[in-house]
This record gives structure tokens, C-alpha cells and sequence, in this order.
């Protein structure tokens, strides 16, 4: 069987144990409810209430902050090629700002952006730019060293090495970098989302979740936590799924 299959049956599998084990247990459903009230309630929300808006609203706002990364962590690269003062510069803001959680500098964030949708877009990018970063530097360290001494011996300027040598040959590993970025970002806009509150007019699936735990609608809670599962699925293995597989086929073609 293929990975899909294998995942889709897990998958089933565990909403079964789960139905059973509610039903067998008697336990509130305040508590714990049932696979059909999450579903019911999943459904209801999405039709009358304004859970597909808060969806669409969270992915609009992730990936605007994903392209923000994207121009970052490129213009970020591209310095750091530019000499070896700038390289020096690039890794250490690198070593000191990646390992720092997007929350613990949410004081500072506050101050600076207040509490909207700047504060959450500045979240978001700070978990997202440094792992893709990362990749693109990494990226550019693996292309053969011939590549590169090609291009100067042709006399092409530093952008065109960029262009049309480092990038193309860096894909790979920039779709990866993207990808973590990706998963980062979704988790910190959610945890940044509960913290600051409504986004926009409706807010987020972040919001969601966290007013179905303060009115105590735990199948609206699960609910919520299943959409943010399910986006997360189809994003991973949709369409990075479909990037990566199309980064192999260009591959394939050229060798």
C-alpha cells in the first residue's frame, strides 16, 4: 500500500477506537465527546457560523507572511554573498535569532506592533525566515564549486550567479526550508492567535478554538483542532507533496 492509504486506514482506525471509547465509557461529553458530535458540529459551523471565514482568514494572513519570509530569508542570502563581512553578519544574526521562540519576545512585539494584525504577521515571520534561511544558505553550500567559477569565468555579475546558478540549483533544498517554515509559522499564528485575541473582523481558527474553550463547547474545541489537523495535511502533503514531486521530475529531466 501506498503512504496514503497506510495513513488514511490509521486514521480511520483511530476515529472507530475513539467513537467506541466514548460511547463504551459514558464519559461526559463536556469532556470528551463523540467522533458524530465533533463532525455535526464541525459541519454546522462551517455552513451557519463563521468557522469557514476565521479558515480562510488564517491561511490568507499565514501565507502573506510566508511570501514576507520568502523575501527576507532570499535578500538575506543573497548579503551574505555579497563579501565576508556580510557572511559573518548573516550567520550571526542567524545563530542568535533562530533559537529564539517567537512567544518569548511577544513583550517586545506588543510594544512595537500593539495587538493586531502586525503583532501576529511579526510572529509568524520570525518563526518562519530563519529555518528558510538556513535551507537557502545551505542550499547554496552544496552546489559544486565549478558551477559558481563557471559563471565568474564567464563574466557574469553576482545577480546572475544568484539567478540563474545558486537559485535553480537550490530548489530542493528551498521548497524544504519553505515547508519548515510553513509548519512553524501555522503553529506560532495559532499560539499568537490565542494570545492577542480576534485578527480582522471574525478573527482566526486560532480565536475559534479559543472561544469554544472558554464557552465550554469541547465539540466545537475538537472541531477546531481538526481543522487546523486537516489544513495542515493538505498543505503537507498536497502541495508541498506535489512541489517535491515536481522538483524530482525537473531533476530527473535535466540528468
Amino acid at each position: 500500500m501506498n503512504k496514503g492509504i497506510q495513513r488514511a486506514f490509521w486514521i480511520v482506525l483511530l476515529l472507530i477506537v475513539w467513537e467506541i471509547s466514548v460511547k463504551v465509557s459514558g464519559v461526559s461529553p463536556l469532556l470528551f465527546p463523540s467522533v458524530e458530535e465533533v463532525i455535526a458540529t464541525l459541519i454546522e459551523d462551517m455552513v451557519n457560523g463563521n468557522l469557514l471565514i476565521q479558515t480562510i482568514s488564517s491561511v490568507g494572513i499565514l501565507f502573506f507572511a510566508l511570501i514576507i519570509s520568502l523575501v527576507m530569508a532570499f535578500v538575506l542570502a543573497w548579503l551574505s554573498g555579497v563579501s565576508k563581512v556580510t557572511e559573518s553578519f548573516v550567520d550571526t544574526l542567524t545563530v542568535v535569532a533562530h533559537p529564539l521562540p517567537g512567544l518569548a519576545i511577544l513583550p517586545l512585539i506588543i510594544m512595537w506592533f500593539g495587538t493586531g494584525t502586525g503583532a501576529v504577521l511579526a510572529i509568524v515571520v520570525h518563526s518562519a525566515v530563519w529555518p528558510l534561511l538556513l535551507n537557502i544558505l545551505t542550499g547554496f553550500a552544496e552546489i559544486p564549486k565549478i558551477y559558481t567559477d563557471l559563471g565568474n569565468n564567464l563574466s557574469m555579475s553576482k545577480r546572475s550567479v544568484l539567478f540563474e546558478i545558486k537559485l535553480p540549483a537550490s530548489v530542493g533544498y528551498i521548497i524544504s526550508g519553505i515547508k519548515i517554515g510553513w509548519a512553524r509559522g501555522w503553529r506560532a499564528f495559532i499560539s499568537a492567535e490565542m494570545v492577542f485575541g480576534a485578527i480582522g473582523g471574525k478573527g482566526g481558527i486560532g480565536w475559534y478554538i479559543f472561544n469554544q474553550r472558554t464557552f465550554m463547547d469541547t465539540a466545537g474545541l475538537f472541531a477546531g483542532i481538526l481543522v487546523v489537523i486537516i489544513i495542515g495535511i493538505i498543505v503537507e502533503n498536497g502541495l508541498f507533496g506535489w512541489l517535491e514531486k515536481k522538483c524530482a521530475h525537473m531533476g530527473t529531466k535535466e540528468r
